[in-house]
Order: C-alpha cells, then sequence, then structure tokens
C-alpha cells in the first residue's frame, strides 16, 4: 500500500517540482547541483523512492555512541500527517529545512514536506539559518542553539517572528529563552521525541492564549510510567513496540506530561539521587559562560558533582543560592563543552574528558 502512495508523491524544491522519476534515473536533477546539502537531499530522495520500505537513520548520541536503526517509511509518513495535520499545514506551504539530514529530525521535514506538499526551501545546518534568506516561512524546525543565535540579530529575529509554525526540538529550551518566545505572533512549539519515535509524539506551546507548562500527546499516543518513573510510551502509529525510555517523567491527571531528566543522568552522591538536568536548570541563571553537570567517582559520597564549564567561575558565589546537595563539589574547567552533531551535550564525551582531567590533576 505504501509503495503506491509513495509513487504518487512529487516533492517540490525550492518552488521546483519533482517526480519520482526524476530519483530513479541516472542523471541528476538540477537542484542537487545547487549545493553538497541538496545533493544530501537527492540521496535521501533516491533511498524514498526505493523499492525499500525501510530508511536507515542514527540516533543522535546525545548518552552514548550514535547507532545506526531501520525505520518503515510508512510509519515515518503516519508521523508526518499527524504533525502536518494538528499544525494545519497546507499544499504550496513555504517550509524550512535547515538541520542535518542524517538524523530523525532532518529526514521527517522531508517526509512532511512529501505528504502534505510543501514547498521545501534548504538552507546548508549553520548556527544562523535565516542570516541569508528573505523568505517567508509556514513551517520551520530548528534546535534550540539555532533558535538563540538568531534572536541575536534583530533582522534574523524579525524573520524567525514572521515564520507561522515554529517547531524547536533537540533538546531543552534555557527559560530565558522561552521568556523571549512567549512574545511572538505566531505558533511556537517545543517539541518532545527520539529517533525511535520517528521525530516527535508531544507538543509543547510556547507562546498565545494556549500556551502550556507541559507537553501534550499527540493524537494516537498513550504514556505510562515505569517502576523507575521513567516514561513508557505506546504510539502504535510510529511505533510497533510499546518504547520504554530513560526519561525520567511526571505524568498529570490530564495527560500531559514534564520531563525531569534521563535516568543514565541521575547521580547518586551519598545517597541523595541528584538529577543532573535540574541542577543544571538551577545554575543557569547564576553562570553566564557555557556549562554543563557532569560527576565523578569519590571514596566519601560514592560520586560528587562536577561543574564543567568553558570560563574561570568561583563556586562560593552559589552558597546559599541553591540547596546544598546540589552544590558542585568540584569545578573544571575546559575549553568546549562537547556537543553532539545535534547540539546537544555529549554526556559520555563530557564524562570521558573530565575523568582524564581528574587523573592528571591527581
Amino acid at each position: 500500500m505504501y509503495q503506491l502512495y509513495i509513487k504518487r508523491q512529487t516533492v517540490t524544491i525550492d518552488g521546483g517540482v519533482y517526480l519520482p522519476d526524476s530519483f530513479k534515473s541516472k542523471g541528476i536533477p538540477t537542484f542537487a547541483l545547487k549545493s553538497d546539502f541538496h545533493y544530501q537531499l537527492y540521496l535521501f530522495l533516491k533511498d524514498w523512492f526505493s523499492r525499500s520500505p525501510f530508511l536507515q537513520v542514527k540516533t543522535s548520541g546525545s548518552t552514548g555512541t550514535p547507532k545506526d536503526i531501520l525505520v518503515e517509511k510508512e510509519r515515518m509518513m503516519q508521523s508526518a500527517k499527524l504533525t502536518c495535520s494538528f499544525l494545519g499545514l497546507e499544499q504550496g506551504d513555504k517550509a524550512l529545512l535547515c538541520m542535518s539530514l542524517d538524523y530523525i529530525a532532518g529526514k521527517m521535514m522531508v517526509v512532511r514536506a512529501l505528504v502534505a506538499g510543501l514547498d521545501l526551501y534548504l538552507i546548508t545546518p549553520n548556527g544562523n539559518p535565516l542570516k541569508e534568506t528573505n523568505t517567508s516561512f509556514d513551517f520551520a524546525a530548528m534546535i534550540p542553539m539555532q533558535v538563540y543565535n538568531s534572536l541575536q540579530s534583530g533582522v534574523e529575529k524579525e524573520r524567525l517572528r514572521n515564520v507561522k509554525n515554529l517547531l524547536i526540538g533537540g533538546g531543552a529550551i534555557d527559560p530565558m529563552l522561552v521568556a523571549e518566545l512567549k512574545l511572538f505572533p505566531n505558533n511556537v512549539y517545543s517539541s518532545y521525541g527520539m529517533t525511535e519515535t520517528l521525530s516527535h509524539i508531544a507538543l509543547r506551546k510556547l507562546n498565545g492564549d494556549d500556551i502550556t507548562e507541559n507537553y501534550i500527546p499527540l493524537d494516537g499516543v498513550a504514556l505510562s510510567l515505569s517502576e523507575d518513573n521513567t516514561l513508557i510510551i505506546d504510539a502504535p502509529l510510529v511505533s510497533a513496540e510499546k518504547l520504554y525510555t530513560n526519561d525520567v517523567a511526571e505524568i498529570e491527571k490530564d495527560g500531559s506530561f514534564r520531563i525531569i531528566g534521563r535516568r543514565d543522568n541521575v547521580v547518586n552522591s551519598g545517597g541523595v539521587k541528584i538529577q543532573i538536568e535540574e541542577v543544571e536548570m538551577l545554575l543557569k541563571p547564576f553562570i553566564s559562560a557555557p556549562f554543563a553537570i557532569s560527576s565523578l567517582p569519590d571514596v566519601k559520597f560514592g560520586e560528587i558533582l562536577v561543574l564543567v564549564v568553558e570560563n574561570k567561575f568561583d563556586i562560593k558565589m552559589l552558597n546559599g543560592k541553591i540547596p546544598a546537595y546540589y552544590l558542585p563539589k568540584k569545578v573544571i574547567e575546559i575549553e568546549a563543552i562537547p556537543l553532539t552533531e545535534t547540539g546537544k551535550v555529549s554526556r559520555s564525551d563530557l564524562k570521558e574528558m573530565i575523568l582524564n582531567i581528574s587523573k592528571r590533576q591527581a
């Protein structure tokens, strides 16, 4: 069934319409010659219009080594339909693709364009995707870093404000960023999802009269918690099996939920279990430089919290400002916090880095 549907699909790129046959012949369509990113899109579409019912995608690697998984094209289309229906996207609407096609977020932007007949505009992934374009977009998806950078320029900020539906995913959004986005005139959403859920399965409205503090699951998504309070996702349209996540969550009676942090980011220090993400949120108002919280083994406490920061910082400044058990017991200064390709803190690389530094300092 999916093959018949895909055969009827066309894709609009930078205003030009391309048929499935454009990706089956030996010749290369003209759009693919515009940039390396356009050529990557051509390769993705060539794979999409192939006879295989599967596509290969890789996870982001924020907590470990990225891995490749196979996903069904049929389920990718179901996910795309949910998003396009929720946002009210229509044929001919202009959509911005400015995220890597190596990961599910970028791939799903293309599938949404295929399913809804969107006009897809490409900008090679970078920190300032709106810097060189005057196009008014009906739909754009970005990571928090791209949104933050766009807000630092008057011209780019205005272009961002004009996006009719802005989807922000790939990491936690700073409260100060949320406060600025509340003033935007058009729809702004934070998304929750992962590679295995084929992008997001829940959205949080960040502005407007229907603003929400929690994530609201999309239609057809049922949620529950494990014994460890980690989120269990039952979304049959996008996954044949229930997905058991590592995300510690709280679910409200109305079905909305919030993410506390990842189970593998819990530090047991002196018998107190501390969620790294909660500590980072508490520290944000006091530290202007990029930073992250990690941990090191300790003889007395078992583990201790470590503040890793890209500048000098006197930990005594935090005395009395946050609970004592949230105070990092060690500060390590480094040149740059390691990030994944999708802009998240690479927790595994960070841990390895500070372990090596600690050994040298011992």
